[in-house]
């Protein structure tokens, strides 16, 4: 019998094994699943998390759907993804590994790893510098010159604000990161990570992933139908390899000359050099710790700072009820808010937990594994399933949030604190982002620091008729906000005068 017919067999005999040993256990409800594909047929190519969510109405907030041949199932409560992914974290912390993504590059990045002791060593790093108080409160000042230059972008050229919101973010990511000052979005390290980003954007279309969910497509050589995404995988891995080892280099030349300043990436190589000399598989490991602080934050962060100004500019009511209330607190013109008038500003708080809710930046997270068969509600989960938190879908519980699509800030004011989205958009259980407090921190700052001293408006046209702009989002991993157009202005000339003699501050 020919290799190729007995390949065949066995693929033919696998599927139809696990088609069948799924009907001789009480499986969570799901829609039909046919052999080989599985639930596939039922999957839009976008926007998944509001097909899933179509399916919690139809099957409750527990669903199976098979994905080829890998189980699956979709958690659309938080109550569910908490009982499961936090309260028994030690079954549910793994991570599927994704072929693609290790094609490219990322297989040392932690957000992605599989649960265990290399895993632990970069928890630990990660929690070292974004999980301890002493190490949140020695980016305080970069946060707060970076919202002054921030603010004087906006002041200049109101229009580019995405650009101004990407550089502020970018900024404090690579200064922690690598020590490196970023002045402009030309700037040679953040154009080389934009593009391996990008590129690995790309190269993840859903005809890529397939090789994830068909072993049997890895073997293809690169030259035949099907085989191209070894190509470009070698593409973005050099990319990414070349984020990592440009920045790596200015620091040990700036070690070398004496003008290197404090940043993740030289704490590391301390720790790993106090053992001895490291070896070349532990430089790999801190210069990809180092790239995801700069590549997991960068893009998400921006997202919601940038959902946040379509919303003011949506719901004119809810940013003059902020401007009202940080005059209040603040006073008008005086001084900008900073982190010790947060708890004193708890409408501007209410904002920002309903920007999360309306736009989570990642409507679906990071699937987790299950490393061991499991019950949950009477029902079996296989061994190996993955399990894929439907945050989008959470935050339209209309049991949590009565009205969910409507914008309404003061819902946050009513409810406890067990509503808050930042549980759900982080993460969960030992996955749970490592860096969620700093991030959340640089986006309440700037938040607060835009409406403190500017209008955000509705655009007009030639006319002088009001342009409202339509909420729409990309597909993806990521819900980045579509271009939309809206007018920044200076609250009063003495707004205006306060920034500029803020940012001549900043650089004294």
């Amino acid at each position: 019998m020919s290799a190729p017919l007995l390949l065949a067999l066995a693929v033919v005999f696998y599927v139809a094994w696990t088609h069948l040993s799924s009907r001789l256990i009480r499986l969570p409800p799901g829609p039909s699943r046919l052999p080989f594909i599985g639930s596939v047929h039922h999957l839009p190519l976008e926007y998944q998390h509001k097909k899933f969510f179509q399916f919690a109405k139809e099957y409750g907030d527990v669903v199976y759907i098979q994905l080829f041949g890998r189980p699956s199932v979709v958690l659309n409560s938080l109550p569910a993804a908490q009982d499961l992914l936090e309260k028994r974290s030690s079954k549910y912390s793994d991570r599927p590994r994704f072929t693609l993504t290790a094609e490219m590059g990322f297989d040392l990045a932690m957000s992605i790893m599989p649960y265990g002791d290399q895993w632990r060593r970069h928890r630990k790093w990660f929690a070292a510098a974004f999980l301890d108080k002493k190490a949140l409160d020695s980016y305080v000042p970069i946060q707060q010159r970076e919202t002054h230059k921030l603010l004087a972008g906006l002041l200049e050229s109101p229009d580019a604000f995405p650009a101004h919101v990407k550089r502020y973010i970018g900024a404090l990511m690579m200064e922690i990161a690598y020590g490196h000052g970023v002045t402009s979005l030309d700037d040679e390290i953040v154009v080389l990570a934009e593009k391996a980003v990008g590129a690995a954007t790309e190269a993840g279309s859903p005809a890529a992933t397939l090789i994830d969910f068909i072993p049997i497509l890895q073997w293809i050589p690169a030259w035949m139908p099907g085989g191209r995404w070894k190509t470009r995988a070698a593409e973005v891995r050099r990319m990414v390899r070349r984020t990592s080892d440009v920045p790596f280099a200015r620091l040990q030349a700036a070690i070398a000359a004496g003008t290197a300043r404090p940043c993740f990436l030289w704490s590391l190589l301390e720790d790993i050099t106090t053992r001895g000399e490291p070896a070349a598989a532990d430089l790999e490991e801190i210069k990809a710790a180092a790239n995801l602080v700069y590549g997991a934050g960068t893009d998400t962060t921006a997202t919601v700072l940038n959902a946040f100004v379509l919303s003011m500019v949506l719901h004119p009511d809810a940013c003059r009820k902020v401007q009202a209330e940080i005059d209040r607190v603040v006073g008008s013109d005086s001084r900008l808010p900073d982190f010790g008038d947060r708890a004193s500003l708890p409408y501007v708080e209410a904002v920002m937990q309903e920007v999360l809710r309306w736009i989570p930046p990642v409507p679906l997270e990071l699937p987790h594994r299950l490393t061991e068969p499991d019950t949950y509600r009477s029902y079996t989960i296989p061994k190996g399933s993955m399990m894929i938190p439907n945050v989008w879908g959470m935050t339209r519980d209309a049991s949590a949030y009565p009205d969910p699509e409507a914008f309404r800030p003061e819902r946050f004011l009513e409810m406890d604190a067990a509503t808050d989205p930042r549980n759900m958009v982080f993460g969960f259980g030992r996955r749970i982002c490592p860096g969620k407090d700093f991030g959340d921190a640089s986006v309440w700052l700037a938040a607060a620091r835009i409406l403190a001293v500017f209008d955000v408006r509705k655009a007009r046209d030639a006319a002088g008729r009001e342009v409202a702009p339509e909420p729409s989002f990309s597909p993806g991993m990521i819900s980045h906000v579509r271009p939309f157009v809206c007018d920044i202005r200076p609250r009063s000339p003495r707004a205006a005068r306060m920034i500029e003699q803020l940012l001549l501050d900043s650089a004294a």
